[in-house]
């Protein structure tokens, strides 16, 4: 997990204040949306909870076993976020909650017209998308790893909800929310992209090129190789690649080799400088620099640490 892809969180509810240690509901009202921080202090199963707006939930501490969409649960951890449709019953246990060990929480209920008005917004202005037909959310990919970028944008939607006092809030959470939504969008396609490149390798552009970027990942990669893979120029690749996906392409190229060190690494039969190489490092400086800043330990720490 990315040190960079956990939410800072917000301070826990006095225990005095607590009007039950399940779920226990603090709410920030904004124009457009409502952001609800949930606490839970003791163990707990199948409690349902439901909003009537499409919901953005996040984990800051703890743990939970999520049930939606009648599929099998499935373990919500920090760095993790969830969407839900509109009247989605979500059905939630709480297998390590303790008064010592707390589970957090954060929903953000979204207004139907809010999320209409941005996406047609974005598809009229940038039409152009490679991966999917339009700017939106597809509910297929609703549970995502957080990337760095829309993490900052949640951390910073709480610091308005929660501190902010300003005549100003309204305006500033509406213009956050909207970057939220953007983030969002983009980190499914990331997510979908990662799910389904293989098969769409032959028919899209991006997929292919993300294909192509995986199958020499310990090569040298240009933006001018990965242009031409596109059948782009440079500036259109660089521009829609970004849109589409959050990231540069040599963003992307780095998050790959990271990813492929890390597992190196969690494997334990490898020196730092072998794993440097076989991710596609050139420099074992570079290298050490570009993984703590990722992760928040160096490699070697790293490999300590899960050996």
């Amino acid at each position: 997990m990315t040190q960079n892809n956990f939410i800072a969180g917000v301070p826990w509810r006095n225990t005095r204040d607590l009007k039950t240690l399940v779920e226990n509901r603090t709410t920030y009202t904004l124009e457009n949306c409502e952001l609800n921080i949930f606490e839970t202090h003791q163990q707990a199963d199948d409690v349902n909870l439901v909003f009537g707006d499409l919901v953005l939930t996040t984990m800051l501490k703890g743990k939970k076993v999520m049930h939606l969409f009648d599929k099998p649960g499935f373990d919500y951890l920090p760095g993790e976020s969830v969407i839900v449709p509109p009247n989605e019953v979500m059905k939630i246990d709480f297998p390590e909650a303790k008064l010592d060990n707390p589970t957090q929480c954060i929903a953000l209920s979204i207004s139907k017209e809010m999320i209409e008005a941005t996406f047609n917004l974005l598809n009229e202005k940038f039409p152009d998308k490679m991966i999917s037909k339009d700017w939106g959310l597809d509910l297929s990919y609703f549970h995502l790893i957080n990337t760095k970028d829309l993490s900052e944008i949640i951390n910073r939607f709480i610091r308005i909800g929660v501190k902010d006092g300003s005549k100003e809030k309204d305006l500033i959470a509406t213009l956050a929310l909207k970057e939220l939504l953007i983030r969002l969008s983009q980190t499914q396609a990331r997510d979908m992209m990662e799910k389904t490149y293989k098969e769409l390798a032959t028919g899209n552009r991006m997929a292919h090129v993300v294909d192509f970027i995986k199958k020499n990942i310990r090569e040298t990669i240009s933006l001018d190789e990965l242009a031409k893979e596109a059948c782009m120029s440079k500036a259109h690749f660089l521009r829609t690649f970004k849109q589409d996906m959050g990231l540069t392409p040599m963003e992307f190229v780095l998050h790959e080799r990271l990813k492929l060190a890390k597992q190196y690494l969690q494997l334990g039969q490898f020196q730092i400088q072998e794993v440097c190489y076989m991710a596609g490092f050139r420099n074992i400086t570079y290298f050490i620099r570009a993984f703590k800043q990722e992760y928040g330990l160096t490699p070697k720490v790293f490999q300590s640490s899960v050996g």
